[in-house]
């Protein structure tokens, strides 16, 4: 009987004690209570084991998400250019007043970018001829019922109607079509100053998986705009690969127009002038004597050493080591002079 009630005691301690640690356990978390759970955090509470996939180091570089390239300073002005010539182009398509503005600029991968997009929206693909390489233009549904609204005459100041559950119409698909081939077309212009392209309309897709024209691991540069159109209007977004604008990588890399890498106008300039007045020491060589060292060592003062050189012979103006002039000697008042006729041509290594 004694050791029975011992035995309670024990196990009456231990289910205390177990009751005050759940307790402390529930009060610490209760004040952290704000603090958001990461994943490996939940999988842990549910001992949830099956999802969790260890990843080498290799693996884990080639599945992040995060893309790190080089800034094109060039691209912004480029935008900057489209926005206007963008608001100009489409205020005398509608007939409206229309605001223009580029919200947004960044770098992201292809495969993330797609499967981000929210439906229902349209995707234009075009190409840009001399670059060899496509790009896409992403109009959301806001901006197309928008768009459509106005150019058949709906009232101003009235919000437009959505379907978002039913496909797109010929007509919504022909109007926004047009409007398509007039931003591509300011986007040519915009880029006329840069390097002359030329971007063409190829189709309109309403899916995104027909719209893959890079592998979802390219890096490409998505610039957003928003358009407003009386109190309404929506987003269109340019999707340009990194591989298409590979061609004018250097120019995008410039800080203003027209800027030159490493050169100065002026200090070329000045070294081309300085060299035309610069003075240098010419050798002339009337002919060349083989002999050997025994024969050298031999030499005395009055020795004498017959060439093959006549007065007609060409002599061979030399400055340092390098060949310049080939000439003929002369006279010219009591100075021994040569009169240049030919320029040495030298082989590049």
């Amino acid at each position: 009987m004694v050791q029975d009630r011992h035995n309670n005691l024990t196990k009456a301690e231990q289910t205390s004690k177990e009751v005050s640690l759940e307790d402390e356990y529930f009060y610490t978390h209760a004040n952290n209570a704000s603090r958001f759970l990461n994943q490996e955090e939940i999988d842990s509470l549910l001992n949830d084991r099956e999802h969790q996939e260890e990843q080498t180091g290799i693996q884990a570089l080639l599945n992040t998400s995060t893309v790190s390239y080089e800034r094109l300073p060039m691209l912004e002005i480029v935008f900057d250019r489209l926005v206007r010539l963008m608001s100009t182009t489409l205020r005398n398509f509608t007939q409206f007043n229309i605001e223009i503005t580029l919200e947004s600029m960044e770098t992201m991968r292809f495969g993330d970018y797609l499967e981000a997009l929210a439906q229902p929206l349209m995707l234009s693909v075009f190409k840009a001829e001399e670059w060899d390489n496509s790009g896409l233009m992403v109009i959301d549904s806001s901006l197309i019922y928008t768009m459509v609204d106005v150019l058949l005459g709906g009232r101003r100041g009235t919000s437009s109607m959505r379907f978002d559950t039913r496909p797109y119409t010929v007509i919504e698909r022909n109007l926004i079509e047009k409007m398509i081939h007039l931003i591509l077309s300011d986007l040519s212009a915009a880029f006329d100053p840069l390097s002359p392209v030329t971007f063409r309309f190829e189709r309109l897709e309403t899916n995104p998986r027909f719209a893959m024209i890079a592998r979802p691991s390219n890096a490409t540069v998505v610039a957003k705009f928003r358009i407003d159109i009386e109190d309404r209007g929506g987003y269109v977004e340019l999707l340009l690969p990194y591989a298409m604008l590979e061609p004018v990588r250097e120019l995008l890399l410039q800080g203003f127009m027209g800027e030159k890498f490493g050169r100065d106008s002026i200090w070329e300039n000045h070294l081309a002038e300085t060299l035309w007045i610069s003075e240098v020491d010419l050798f002339a060589v009337l002919d060349r004597y083989m002999t050997s060292l025994k024969q050298v060592l031999q030499w005395k003062v009055g020795t004498r050493l017959l060439l093959n050189a006549t007065p007609d012979s060409e002599v061979e103006m030399m400055c340092g080591d390098i060949p310049m002039f080939y000439g003929r000697m002369g006279r010219k008042g009591e100075h021994i002079a040569i009169q240049i006729e030919d320029k040495i041509k030298r082989q590049k290594d």
